[in-house]
């Protein structure tokens, strides 16, 4: 591509991106903010939530994925300018997340009866159950808050949800002060408070969202076309086959990375607590770069509605080179700011210096992390889905952690080579996906593949 058109497409991709990248990073300062004021308390109480946000958002990220099968069918209804099409895939969307939203909650709590089983610390699992239940509460009205952000994102409107979050994230700082520690007459509850704020702002958020989808007046030419008729299976069918792919590609990412958390817990509870801050932090950047991801499905799923495949290919590459500079501005921040930033956490020496190192490991990572994500974006936005699942499976599971056990527990590294372990996940995965992107794409414009999503 020349340079004008990197220019000319990062500005469309950022106007639409950076909205996302504010929504995600208020969804990820929760568990930010809930780590920090903990933190506050103790090391127990750190590790406490590192071990139940883990696991927790492991099985979140699934949900979070079959929501993402919304949004490039809607992006491509709307390149083709099909409203009917649209409100049927928010009306099947909300059948296909809120009944995904139940079964989660049932996966949720039978997995807190598999808590003193984990080899973790007694007193960090004590302390982990009750906040691990609360917080999987509220599974459901994140679904249902989802379900219309996916909505939204994929007519391209992505301010909305960044609002709500933002605003949600405000509410749950307010709410973990008083409940953490025992203000405005209410009983210090540790780390359960933080576990109901977090239950408190989700149901909060998901209400401003229902609000806002049915009033607001860019909505009423879609409720015009919308049609009091059954459930339609093939529609569902459809978000499904791009929805469950995605939520396993999550899973095999977060699981690899919740199973380290684990791993990390066999060495100690400074080494968890340790891992939990570095964690935290590397997540931001993550989250942050899913909304460049985002938007990139978004823009491709418009030029598959719109069968323009030479503009397809250039949002695409126009999204890995967006992502990989995000990160690497990132990766410069927590190099610099690696021995400060645990200081925000923890005033625990031990820790800081286990947490400084952690960090110096993620900030390696970032860029492999920007494009990786930025590749399932892309792909996710042409509905390829099953192969980048696999890519995804075999690049942690079967790579990132056999080498990270062999050298965190094996050779004695400790969290610093389960860490290596990740990194070398997140790099295949990056490399795999970027080729896969390149692949297709050109078939597409050389016209071996068709333009369109099934």
């Amino acid at each position: 591509m020349k340079i004008r058109d990197i220019f000319n497409q990062s500005k469309i991709t950022l106007n639409l991106a950076y909205p996302v990248m504010l929504s995600q990073l208020g969804q990820v300062m929760v568990g930010v903010v809930d780590s920090m004021m903990v933190g506050q308390i103790g090391k127990d109480s750190l590790a406490g939530a590192s071990l139940g946000n883990s696991i927790f958002f492991l099985i979140l990220t699934f949900g979070i994925g079959i929501s993402y099968g919304v949004t490039p069918l809607v992006a491509k209804a709307d390149g083709e300018n099909n409203p009917s099409t649209i409100i049927n895939l928010l009306k099947h969307g909300f059948i296909v997340n809120l009944g995904s939203s139940i079964l989660l909650l049932a996966v949720l709590i039978i997995t807190s009866l598999i808590f003193p089983y984990l080899g973790q610390p007694e007193q960090v699992v004590v302390l982990a159950v009750p906040y691990f239940l609360v917080i999987s509460l509220s599974v459901i009205p994140f679904m249902i808050f989802q379900t219309i952000r996916q909505f939204a994102e994929g007519l391209s409107l992505t301010k909305q949800a960044m609002m709500v979050t933002v605003s949600g994230n405000i509410i749950n700082i307010l709410l973990n002060y008083i409940l953490i520690f025992g203000k405005l007459g209410f009983p210090a509850m540790g780390l359960l408070g933080a576990g109901i704020a977090t239950l408190i702002a989700r149901i909060i958020m998901a209400v401003i969202m229902i609000i806002f989808v049915y009033y607001h007046h860019r909505f009423k030419i879609y409720w015009s076309h919308y049609e009091k008729s059954g459930v339609d299976m093939m529609i569902i069918r459809r978000i499904l086959s791009i929805g469950l792919p995605s939520g396993f590609q999550f899973i095999f990412e977060v699981g690899a990375f919740s199973l380290a958390a684990i791993m990390v817990g066999w060495i100690g509870t400074s080494a968890l607590a340790a891992h939990q801050i570095a964690i935290s932090l590397a997540s931001i950047s993550y989250m942050m770069a899913t909304g460049i991801a985002t938007a990139t499905t978004i823009r491709v799923g418009n030029q598959m509605g719109k069968n323009d495949a030479i503009m397809l290919r250039k949002v695409g590459f126009t999204g890995f080179l967006m992502g990989a500079a995000f990160m690497g501005i990132s990766a410069i921040a927590l190099i610099v700011l690696n021995g400060y930033l645990p200081t925000w956490y923890i005033d625990d020496q031990e820790v800081i210096n286990l947490a400084s190192r952690l960090i110096l490991i993620a900030a390696v990572f970032q860029i492999s992390d920007g494009l990786q994500v930025v590749g399932l974006g892309a792909l996710r936005g042409m509905a390829d889905v099953k192969i980048p699942t696999l890519v995804t499976l075999l690049a942690y599971w079967i790579l990132a952690l056999p080498i990270g056990y062999f050298f965190g527990i094996y050779l004695d590294f400790g969290a610093s080579g389960i860490w290596i372990g990740l990194l070398t996940g997140l790099t295949v995965t990056a490399a795999l996906l970027i080729y896969r992107f390149r692949r297709i794409s050109l078939k597409i414009v050389q016209g071996k593949e068709p333009v369109t999503i099934p």
